[in-house]
């Protein structure tokens, strides 16, 4: 059953000044100056905003029905560092958009790039905002079918984009161990992982249909 959205403003109860960007480095910062609409009538007064523009990006999830296993690839972000032990992380495929709107294609280019497979069935998870105070990303998430029994693993990444990466296939219960430990805290992981598991019944019975 879909119900009604609860939000009773839009864009139109949004005055935006002209857009000024104030940064233009490989992510890009904009100021946004706005009025808004109250909830309890009226509008604010005029706020400003700084927020980052990086485009959108797609992560993919993929899971093999037959070994019940997952693969999730480890690489280090540098963000990590403030608030975690080791800034390696478990997580998704994933990749910026570039602009694209055919983000199978994006799952399918960075799947290859990152762990050399190749994904064929993709299921459309959800898309999400990745931090909306503070920047426009929105991600898409695939889960991708995926014959895993024979995969090799090894170290992948683009030498271009100084990536170092290393992939771990694992069965879906160690995954959600790990999550449910912390180890896995990133939100497109935590969040893929978690739809899986609401989902994996309904999904698997649509797959052995197929």
């Amino acid at each position: 059953m879909k119900i009604s959205a609860i939000s009773q403003f839009s864009h139109d109860d949004i005055e935006l000044k002209p857009i000024e960007r104030v940064y233009d480095g490989f992510f890009k910062i904009n100021v946004y100056r706005f009025h808004h609409a109250l909830f309890a009538g009226g509008k604010s007064v005029e706020i400003k905003r700084e927020i980052l523009e990086r485009g959108h990006a797609v992560a993919v999830l993929p899971y093999d029905p037959v070994t019940d296993q997952v693969l999730l690839i480890e690489q280090i972000r540098i963000g990590a560092m403030a608030s975690k032990q080791s800034p390696w992380l478990l997580e998704c495929i994933a990749g910026m958009a570039d602009g694209s709107t055919d983000y199978e294609e994006v799952a399918k280019r960075e799947a290859f790039e990152e762990a050399g497979i190749e994904l064929n069935e993709l299921e459309f998870m959800m898309s999400y905002l990745s931090s909306p105070g503070g920047t426009t990303e929105r991600l898409y998430l695939y889960l991708a079918r995926t014959d895993l029994s024979g995969y090799q693993g090894g170290l992948f990444g683009l030498d271009n984009e100084d990536e170092d990466i290393k992939t771990h296939v694992m069965s879906y219960q160690e995954a959600m161990l790990r999550l449910e430990q912390g180890e896995i805290d990133n939100a497109a992981t935590v969040i893929s992982l978690q739809w899986l598991a609401l989902n994996k019944q309904h999904i698997l019975s649509d797959w052995n249909n197929k």
